[in-house]
């Protein structure tokens, strides 16, 4: 694969980042974290609970788009989360989503110290206070939310347990995030991890560019069907938003319903387009599959 097409498939795994987020996050908006909600069935041995260890990480390809909309209300992520400061009610969210995909794209695990937060930059670590009783403790941001009026941090239920706060459920808190300047790094380790990168990418670039056959034209990446034309315009518009190649909606009549198909394409690299369905296959949009139209 040529540097330039690499560089455009890097692009296009941003976009399950993207639809991954846009479908958890509606999918949690549907009901609130507290109904219902509870801590672990069996006791908890809390000596096996790890303290979490700050450290610098890229922005997730996962959770992070400029903006995005719950409930009505707009929220942009910020760029950076440096010298981010902010006091309000904290909440906790335990067994109802241990186990489930998080914004970050990760697994949610209640007896580990992560938090939810609408605006900050997926990963990061901030340091939680609870003025309720003076405790202390740092969470790793991995999910988002939580999106009830004057909360500002949604803890894991170990985390919550932590801070003195799971019986009463809320707490007023402050958070401040952890900044790195002032951490140490074990030597030459960001360099190791660049000469890496450098080298996967030369080898990348020396791949060969694959013939293209005589079917490009008419080659497609299908990412779904659905029978809401809603739902296929807006898996459409993120698609478009975030990709090179031409995003298409077509409708087909299958007895008596209509379905409305969201197709990425032409693609004339077959390779480009068996990456792409790859990349594109999450559980929540189903199989992608690559498809070629007359």
């Amino acid at each position: 694969m040529s540097e330039l097409a690499f560089q455009k498939y890097q692009r296009l795994v941003r976009i399950v980042g993207l639809v991954s987020f846009v479908i958890v996050v509606n999918g949690c908006s549907t009901a609130s974290k507290k109904d219902q909600d509870s801590g672990p069935s069996q006791p908890v041995d809390w000596t096996q609970v790890k303290p979490v260890v700050p450290r610098p990480e890229p922005i997730s390809a996962y959770g992070n788009p400029v903006s995005y909309e719950v409930y009505g209300t707009t929220y942009r992520v910020l760029k950076s989360s440096k010298n981010f400061k902010q006091r309000g009610v904290a909440s906790w969210y335990g067994s109802k989503f241990h186990g489930r995909r998080t914004s970050s794209g990760e697994t949610y695990d209640m007896l580990k110290l992560t938090a939810a937060h609408k605006t900050l930059p997926i990963p990061c670590y901030v340091k939680v206070t609870n003025h309720e009783n003076g405790r202390e403790l740092i969470v790793k941001v991995n999910d988002r939310g939580p999106f009830v009026k004057e909360r500002i941090i949604d803890l894991s239920y170990a985390a919550a347990h932590k801070l003195g706060m799971t019986e009463k459920g809320t707490a007023q808190v402050s958070i401040e995030t952890i900044n790195f300047d002032s951490y140490s790094r074990p030597p030459n380790t960001a360099n190791k991890r660049q000469a890496r990168s450098l080298s996967q990418k030369k080898s990348i670039s020396r791949e060969k560019v694959p013939a293209l056959d005589t079917r490009g034209k008419n080659r497609f990446v299908q990412v779904g069907a659905y029978s809401s034309q809603k739902s296929a315009q807006k898996l459409a518009k993120i698609l478009d938003r975030e990709i090179d190649l031409p995003v298409k909606i077509s409708s087909i009549k299958r007895g008596s319903k209509k379905l409305y198909r969201v197709r990425i394409g032409p693609i004339e690299s077959l390779e480009i387009a068996t990456r792409l369905a790859n990349t594109l296959n999450i559980s929540e949009l189903g199989k992608p599959s690559i498809v070629y139209q007359d």
